[in-house]
């Protein structure tokens, strides 16, 4: 009897402790699945987080694991699980769960293009920018908004490598020089559509932020990807996309010194399946002197219609139109022809894109896009009686496909493109591969080669190769080492020039390397790099006034492949952030160019044995920006140091001096949608000049205010 009852007794205390648990198993739902990557990888550190739909209960949240793996236990109702990674596109999908129910739910992620951990440009598909093997500088929509740039050419000029030169404040003729190559040795890309005049440069002058969401500067030969004009590196220019299912509408108004005025307003949002940008601004100033004005007006779309997770099209627009002044070298006025009151330049720019993106079968990726781009500039000077009408487009047709497998993918492509000028035209095509490969979780390579069929120079072949390998991953003072390394070879037809201009050229060339190290400390809140570049440009194309035989007598003289130069040495950069509040950031940037061979240099600064033109041997940028009660105050300040340039007057002036500049801006959140803005530029009025004889602009400063209504 005692055994019977202590038996009873044991049998009802494991009841009352086991049934809690059974009855949860029996109430709750589990969802689970692994998220992986385009190539198949896992994704760690991925956070899902269930809502219900219908209930105000705190969602729930879990995060993937080392194996990509993640497991949320629900209690039974409708939910909408959302995916989030900085890296990836956010998914997300509905769920209604019953009790004891089960799911899986596997999902591969999409690598979000805007995202500043994610590189478009360096590679044919989108890469981790942590793994990319050539140096890239990424400058967000965040960074845009703290400085308060108006101009493409003013953030570009903060970042490493880059140098530049500006006929006038506003306006005159931009140009920008990465890594010691010529204005006409980067390619520039709006939306993947490139801008570039063929076998020149990209004027920057009109090219302004409204609407810009990101900018990524890739370093180093691409013309692997990219072909001609990529013999430096290649900048990609991003514009906004539509990412809220509420819509918003952001309106920005300011103004200030030198009459000064801008405007603008962007609409975008979500609609099911369909995103949608639309913006449009105008900036206006008198500028500093007699006939310095300058006008800018800007509009662009961005529509993008999705299918289904893996077929999706996307068309973007965007034209600019300028009108501007150009009164010359006003601070050699006492100069005859060194100034021109009365010119003024008119410029429009016109680019388009569509592509349309889809996958066939779990490895198979597509991506076929039509381009095209155009160009128009005016030049008139009453006072020589004088003006000029330049105009091209460029146009053609992309297609590529890669085959995605486990740790690495394989791209070919093909593409078809048209140059027209006024007096001549090209068809220009091209057949390129690009196979990527993850050997180890530290280590990965990445090689390809293009045969570029060029209408004026013939075929040639240029290849890349890169690495990237984490030497030591850590978390605490001493954190992650990663080096990285890649070598290339660039290509650039010539100008479109008269049809008589015979016998044809070579196309320029380059040979271009670089070997770096990316190294974070104090528990990731210091981010050290410092990378060694090596480019050597040959068979550059020089001209030749008069001869007893010009090959190009509208131009009264002949071309020749002569010229050589060279350019090595080093990018660093630092990004700390010591408190929540603050980050501050810095660049330095030496570079020992030289001109190797010049034998019809007409100019003194161009002859052998400069250094190259408008490319200071020193350079740095400091950026300090705090966010704190709601204001954001950004303080940046600029460094060139002294640099080859030339009057082009006979006055034997060869060198522009060094300068410091500082500028300042802040933004106060307001009541109801609004943003009161300030800007200050030379914080202290330092006289000083882009290009010898062109004043840039003194203290000045711009005043507004912005209102955005909706979004998420």
């Amino acid at each position: 009897m005692r055994f019977r009852i202590l038996a009873f007794l044991m049998a009802s205390l494991l009841c009352i402790v086991v049934r809690p648990g059974s009855t949860q198993t029996q109430t709750t739902a589990t969802i689970s699945g692994t998220l992986t990557d385009p190539s198949g990888g896992v994704v760690v550190g991925a956070r899902v987080v269930a809502e219900q739909v219908v209930s105000k209960e705190k969602p729930l949240s879990t995060q993937s694991g080392e194996d990509g793996k993640f497991s949320l236990e629900l209690p039974p109702g409708r939910y909408h699980l959302t995916i989030h990674h900085p890296s990836f596109a956010p998914v997300d999908e509905d769920f209604t769960l019953a009790a004891g129910d089960t799911r899986t739910w596997d999902v591969r992620l999409e690598l979000e293009r805007m995202s500043s951990n994610v590189v478009v440009t360096a590679a044919a598909e989108p890469t981790s920018a942590e793994t990319t093997p050539s140096l890239v500088d990424v400058i967000t929509r965040e960074q845009i908004d703290q400085r308060q740039e108006l101009s493409v050419l003013d953030m570009l000029a903060s970042q490493q490598g880059v140098s530049f030169g500006r006929s006038g404040p506003f306006g005159g003729i931009a140009s920008l020089f990465l890594d010691g190559g010529n204005s006409n040795y980067t390619k520039v890309l709006v939306d993947g559509t490139p801008v570039n005049e063929p076998g020149g440069a990209v004027d920057f002058s009109n090219l302004m932020l409204d609407d810009v969401d990101k900018i990524e500067i890739v370093h180093g030969a691409s013309s692997a990807l990219y072909g001609s004009d990529a013999m430096s590196g290649v900048v990609q220019i991003f514009t906004h996309r539509g990412t809220t299912r509420e819509p918003q509408l952001t309106l920005e108004g300011d103004g200030g010194t030198f009459r000064t005025g801008h405007g603008s307003g962007q609409l975008s949002g979500l609609l099911g399946v369909f995103d949608y940008s639309l913006g449009t601004a105008y900036f206006s100033t008198d500028g500093q002197g007699p006939d310095d004005y300058f006008r800018d007006a800007t509009t662009s779309g961005n529509f993008g219609w999705k299918f289904s997770e893996t077929d999706s099209v996307r068309l973007s627009l965007r034209n600019s139109s300028s009108d501007a002044g150009q009164p010359g070298q006003t601070l050699l006025a006492s100069v005859p022809y060194a100034v021109d009151f009365g010119q003024h330049s008119d410029l429009h720019d016109f680019s388009s894109n569509l592509s349309w993106r889809f996958a066939t079968g779990d490895h198979w990726q597509h991506q076929l896009s039509g381009f095209e781009s155009r160009f128009q500039d005016f030049e008139d000077s009453p006072a020589s009686d004088f003006t000029s009408l330049t105009k091209f487009n460029r146009a053609g047709l992309n297609e590529q496909s890669t085959y995605l497998f486990d740790k690495g993918g394989i791209t070919a492509g093909y593409m078809f493109e048209v140059e027209n000028g006024e007096a001549q035209n090209r068809q220009n095509q091209a057949g390129y591969v690009e196979a990527r490969y993850q050997f180890s979780q530290r280590l990965t390579a990445i090689a390809g080669e293009r045969i570029e069929a060029n209408g004026y120079f013939g075929t040639r072949a240029v290849p890349r190769v890169g690495a990237s390998y984490a030497l030591r991953y850590g978390h605490g003072f001493w954190g992650s080492t990663r080096l990285r390394a890649s070598y290339g070879k660039g290509i650039k037809e010539p100008e479109l020039l008269p049809p008589d201009c015979g016998p044809p050229l070579d196309p320029e060339r380059s040979t271009t390397w670089d070997a770096g190290v990316n190294q974070a400390l104090a528990s990731d809140r210091i981010h050290v790099s410092v990378n060694y570049f090596h480019n050597n440009f040959r068979d550059i194309v020089s001209f030749s006034y008069g001869g007893s035989s010009p090959n190009c007598p509208a131009y009264g003289g002949s071309f020749f492949n002569t010229d050589l130069a060279r350019a090595f040495g080093s990018n660093a950069g630092i990004e700390a952030t010591p408190f929540r509040w603050l980050r501050v950031t810095g660049g330095y940037t030496y570079d020992d160019s030289k001109v190797l061979k010049s034998p019809y240099a007409t100019d003194p600064a161009l002859v052998s044995g400069n250094r190259l033109f408008r490319r200071p041997l020193h350079s740095a940028n400091l950026i300090a920006n705090a966010h704190f009660r709601g204001m954001n105050w950004n303080l940046a300040g600029h460094y060139v140091g002294r640099q080859t340039d030339s009057d082009f007057l006979g006055l034997g002036i060869t060198s522009n001096p060094s300068y410091v500049r500082w500028d300042m801006a802040t933004s106060l959140p307001l009541r109801y949608g609004f943003t009161a803005t300030a800007r200050v530029e030379n914080l202290f009025d330092r006289r000083y000049q882009d290009a010898v004889g062109y004043p840039a602009l003194g203290l000045n400063y711009r005043l507004g205010l912005r209102y955005t209504w909706g979004g998420e």
